[in-house]
């Protein structure tokens, strides 16, 4: 099992005939991705050929949905055009919407985000590389190359700390990774994903890594404390950032000791979680509490 995303998973990619889309979808489809169909108005009709796998470019997310079942979208489009895109998917009953785009208004997002969920549309980002399961799924731009399907659960803000706590715990192996993106705006949260992987019988473990700037990882500590029943280790971003100043990610913003990776440590570790300081240490923290649920 997995959360969000399964080898079940029928996958259109919006933008999928430029230059993103076509290096992104190539890579889907050899990590065994289920990728149904691109989305491109202008060339509709056509077939993309991927290594002798064709792939079918439909005219909008209805027609590509009416014609494959497709349940997933990959939201490979430019800034400007990432409202539309994902408002389309929305409109056409698409359960999971994958925005890898960055740069997207902030007003863009809200607007968005508010239409998907009346629609009951889950998005994940935007600004995000999206999410793998491991032997099953990959939607986005996560490398399927470094982790085994395993029975550990992670969920991130940041994308290369994804990919480097996977690394580290590639022999471990993973349900589902979940980047949900560091924009202030985002369509799927922390504890969206914590409780998506209390519920999942096949993760043991979640891994949780955010970063400085905000209070989601000091609310996240709060359901952790009241809601989550299996161990859970963490890893805060931004330990030697000074003071005031934007760290990457548009809402990794530090004013006086708010948001601080510090105040978020203790939260975290006031509800029961085990931080590491570097990522080598908050890999070596999930296996001694593998070791110590043996």
């Amino acid at each position: 099992m997995a959360i969000h995303l399964t080898k079940e998973s029928k996958i259109l990619v919006q933008g999928m005939t430029g230059g993103e889309g076509m290096k992104h979808t190539r890579r889907m489809l050899a990590a065994g991705t289920n990728v149904v169909g691109g989305v491109n108005p202008r060339k509709a009709g056509r077939t993309v050929d991927f290594n002798d796998r064709p792939v079918p470019v439909f005219g909008s997310v209805a027609e590509g949905v009416d014609a494959t079942g497709a349940d997933v979208t990959v939201v490979f489009v430019p800034p400007a055009f990432t409202k539309a895109a994902v408002t389309e998917a929305a409109d056409a009953g698409i359960g999971l919407a994958v925005v890898i785009t960055e740069g997207v208004p902030v007003h863009d997002s809200v607007a968005f985000l508010a239409h998907a969920r009346r629609c009951g549309t889950r998005v994940i980002g935007p600004n995000c590389p999206g999410l793998i399961s491991p032997g099953q799924s990959v939607a986005g731009i996560i490398p399927a190359d470094i982790a085994k399907p395993g029975r550990i659960g992670l969920v991130s803000k940041s994308g290369t700390l994804t990919y480097q706590l996977m690394y580290e715990l590639r022999d471990i192996g993973f349900s589902t990774c979940v980047g949900i993106g560091g924009d202030p705006v985002a369509g799927t949260t922390h504890i969206d994903c914590l409780a998506a992987f209390q519920d999942d019988p096949d993760t043991d473990l979640i891994v949780l890594i955010g970063e400085i700037g905000g209070d989601a990882e000091e609310r996240a500590a709060a359901y952790i404390r009241d809601h989550v029943t299996k161990p859970v280790v963490g890893y805060i971003a931004g330990f030697t950032a000074p003071e005031g100043r934007t760290m990457g990610h548009a809402g990794a913003i530090v004013s006086g000791s708010s948001g601080t990776a510090r105040a978020k440590q203790q939260a975290l570790e006031a509800a029961g979680v085990r931080v590491g300081r570097t990522p080598t240490e908050t890999a070596r923290q999930v296996l001694a509490a593998l070791d110590a649920g043996a």
